[in-house]
């Protein structure tokens, strides 16, 4: 048998062609405290621990407590859950949902209530028992059978939609599920981990970043659950909960009824939030907030239409356009300019200008230039009418720091998020983070001229602004809405491809997420953009909006 030239972690060394990674690393402890190895990049490249060498490689190790290493844990630990409900119950089929929180929300298909104390028990027992999981192949019939003979509905519909004469899927002992991304070769690792009964279902809690070694106190979001119980609902409308579903309504040339269908029951949203806005009677000013990537300029527009039916006259302000000069912005730990604070806005200036607008004062609203960053005044000044509305849009817009001498009943505060509600699976989810990357990625390509690269290397930096600055303030807002659509990544799959094709193995973990991206993404049937409307939320991102370069 050959022997191979290999690099792991900067070190030279060989091994037989056909060899396990896990074999040629030896790891000798795989407790959870002892932050193991849990996965590898092989010439750039996420892989399990289980799969073989087959050429010379570069190898460089993955530990638990790092951006990658989490994501094989949380992955690894919600098939051990999988496994064990399967175990107990094998005839309730267990159903991922949303994240929340610290955690993954599950429920079983006809609602029983689960047996978190038994499964928390077949768990520790499989934990115990170090029980590995391996790769298994299964042919296209040996796997829809399997899919079909055990509840599995979204993951035989998958099935049905994609063509290929065979699949992987990872195992743990007679449980199978398909294989999209690296698991860890055993669960043993899995030492820290909470189940809790939550609503109707359960929670499966995992550590954090900012406390690896421990389980923060459960801090419920009951607001943003009923989002996404609202947008269950909708997908029910829609008979789309899962990718396979998406693409049986593309095939079948239903597409573009669907689109409109979705549309519409985003407008009708939009509506009831104008109308409780107008129902409150004191408002003043609407402050509308999310993280990157979630649609808030094409949803402050929307609303604005919304507004005028009921009776406003809406003022729109971007919180974009008071913005400090470079050299006034506060620098972050690194040394580098933050622009994601509070405290890089021109504060003093916008709580003038509101002040004086909502006293009946004409104002010359601030506008930056991002070119020079420099702020300028527009010419003509705006006074607000007694209809008149302020709609504030930016991402510190929930922060009660922002104006504090606002009053209550003068401030309607929402919260807006891209909630991915479409799952790849009947045990596999695509999460929200993933569906604003591909967002981002398109428009900034189209915008700013940024590729792939830019803009999943900057992605770091801004889940640290948004954690720190957005979602603490989530909970302050009167509603949350969510901007995803249940058939944007078909659209979005078009644009996306070449441009995550583009990001080269030398790019480190961006490598790494643009391959993950870009199989996740196979699984989808494109999905025309000429079908998406002209004023839809989706073109803020893919273009051709009614409401122009946004």
């Amino acid at each position: 048998m050959k022997r191979l030239e290999l690099t792991i972690d900067g070190q030279k060394t060989t091994a037989l062609a056909g060899t396990k990674i896990l074999d040629i690393l030896d790891i000798e402890d795989f407790s959870y405290s002892s932050n193991p190895i849990v996965a590898a990049k092989a010439n750039g490249m996420l892989v399990s621990l289980q799969e073989s060498i087959e050429g010379n490689t570069t190898i460089e190790t993955v530990r638990l407590i790092s951006p990658l290493g989490k994501r094989v844990y949380r992955k690894t630990l919600c098939f051990l859950l999988c496994y064990a409900s399967a175990l107990i119950a094998p005839e309730r089929t267990l159903i991922i949902g949303h994240s929340l929180g610290d955690g993954y929300y599950f429920r079983y298909r006809n609602g029983e209530k689960p047996d978190t104390k038994r499964l928390e028990e077949v768990m520790n027992k499989a934990i115990s028992d170090s029980l590995p999981i391996e790769i298994a192949e299964l042919t296209h019939g040996e796997a829809l059978e399997y899919a079909i003979s055990h509840g599995l509905n979204e993951t035989a519909e998958l099935l049905k939609t994609i063509n290929a004469s065979s699949y992987r899927f990872a195992k743990l002992g007679s449980c199978y599920e398909m294989y999209y991304e690296p698991m860890l070769p055993t669960v043993k690792p899995l030492g820290l981990w909470e189940l809790k009964e939550y609503q109707d279902g359960l929670l499966l809690r995992y550590p954090q970043s900012r406390s690896p070694y421990t389980l923060m106190p459960f801090s419920d979001n009951p607001l943003l659950f009923s989002v996404f119980k609202e947008n269950k609902a909708y997908a029910r409308i829609l008979g789309i909960s899962s990718v396979g579903e998406l693409n049986s309504k593309a095939r079948s040339g239903e597409i573009s009824k669907t689109i409109l269908l979705s549309e519409a029951l985003h407008r009708r949203r939009i509506s009831d939030i104008s109308r409780a806005i107008k129902a409150k009677g004191t408002v003043k000013a609407v402050f509308i907030a999310g993280p990157s990537s979630s649609g808030k300029t094409t949803f402050s527009l929307r609303l604005s239409d919304e507004l005028r039916v009921d009776g406003f006259d809406p003022v729109k302000i971007s919180l974009d356009d008071y913005y400090l000069p470079s050299s006034e912005v506060p620098v972050d730990e690194d040394g580098e300019k933050d622009y994601e604070v509070l405290e890089a806005l021109n504060l003093p200036l916008l709580r003038k200008q509101l002040t004086a607008l909502i006293a009946g004062e004409s104002v010359h609203l601030a506008e930056f230039s991002f070119k020079d960053r420099t702020t300028i005044f527009r010419k003509e000044s705006v006074k607000l009418a007694e209809n008149s509305i302020l709609v504030i849009e930016g991402i510190h817009g929930l922060n009660p720091q922002l104006i504090p001498e606002m009053k209550a009943e003068n401030a309607f505060r929402i919260y807006i998020s891209a909630l991915t509600v479409v799952n790849l699976d009947t045990r596999s989810r695509i999460s929200t983070t993933d569906n604003r990357i591909l967002r981002r990625m398109v428009r900034d390509y189209r915008t700013r001229g940024f590729d792939a690269l830019d803009t999943l290397s900057r992605w770091p930096s801004v889940e640290r602004g948004e954690k720190n600055h957005i979602f603490p303030f989530q909970n302050n807002a009167d509603v949350m809405i969510n901007s995803s659509l249940e058939y944007e990544l078909g659209v979005l799959k078009t644009y996306a491809v070449p441009l995550l094709r583009s990001v080269g193995k030398e790019h480190g973990d961006s490598y790494a997420t643009a391959r993950r991206l870009l199989d996740e993404l196979e699984f989808f049937n494109p999905i025309p953009p000429e079908f998406v409307p002209g004023d839809s939320l989706l073109r803020e991102f893919i273009g051709g909006s009614v409401y122009g370069a946004i």
